[in-house]
């Protein structure tokens, strides 16, 4: 269902979601705490107050089946988007192709992963109202780190320290110009003309909008889906995200 056909330019959510996971089988598919994994970022999108258009792209029926259930269109994607090796950028592609070959006038592409459940509807509407008022291109969620982060050395196993550990600063020393933030794969807003003409979804005047890091994980293992379980179970949880810039 289209929200509001008379804007100059449709916002549409998209749902990358294919039925192939090595880590965890059927992962999309899989119930978090009384609903399949996909449900909770389709109905996240659908609560949305500024998104237009809700859609899902996989290669798998029942997938798409749930998706449709859950009140998002439904688009079958072609097998050669479909491999564990596709990126997402050429799904993304796909949709948008898709959807203006039905007559629909696209603005803005906002990516939402289901491996993010934590994401809800206040992060979502806060990140296009940030994306809006930045008069950004692109837009991505970030949570804040202190972490120190090591590598091993090219063609060695030495490690090797990506920052002065001689001088370890402490947390509350870093300068919020020092202050590093991780992608956390929830939310990627662009705009249509950025992603179909660079075929990323990052482009142009790049701005960030900052979650909370307990409602940054992103589902990998079983031991991601417990964790989000009890956090889902929380009263915090259900609360709009006021501050969005927590680092906790």
């Amino acid at each position: 269902m289209i929200k509001d056909s008379n804007k100059s330019g449709l916002t549409i959510a998209i749902i990358p979601a294919r039925g192939g996971s090595k880590e965890i089988p059927g992962k999309n598919l899989k119930h978090l705490n009384s609903s399949p994994l996909i449900a909770h970022t389709i109905r996240a999108a659908r609560r949305s107050q500024l998104i237009d258009h809700v859609v899902v792209s996989s290669d798998d029926e029942e997938i798409l089946a749930v998706s449709r259930a859950n009140g998002a269109q439904a688009i079958n994607r072609p097998d050669d988007l479909a491999t564990d090796e596709s990126p997402t950028e050429p799904v993304l592609e796909h949709v948008v192709t898709t959807l203006e070959n039905e007559g629909k006038n696209i603005e803005n592409v906002v990516l939402l992963q289901c491996t993010s459940p934590l994401r809800n509807e206040y992060d979502i509407d806060k990140a296009i109202r940030h994306f809006r008022d930045m008069k950004a291109d692109s837009l991505l969620s970030v949570c804040r780190t202190h972490a120190f982060f090591w590598k091993k050395e090219k063609g060695t196993n030495r490690a090797k320290a990506t920052y002065d550990y001689k001088n370890r600063p402490r947390r509350q020393d870093i300068s919020p110009e020092d202050i590093l933030y991780r992608e956390n794969g929830a939310i990627y807003v662009t705009k249509r003309d950025i992603l179909m003409n660079e075929h990323n979804r990052i482009g142009g005047n790049i701005a960030m909008y900052i979650m909370p890091k307990r409602f940054s994980l992103e589902i990998d293992s079983e031991f991601d889906f417990w964790l989000a379980s009890e956090i889902m179970k929380s009263s915090e949880y259900l609360l709009p995200r006021i501050p969005s810039d927590s680092s906790k």
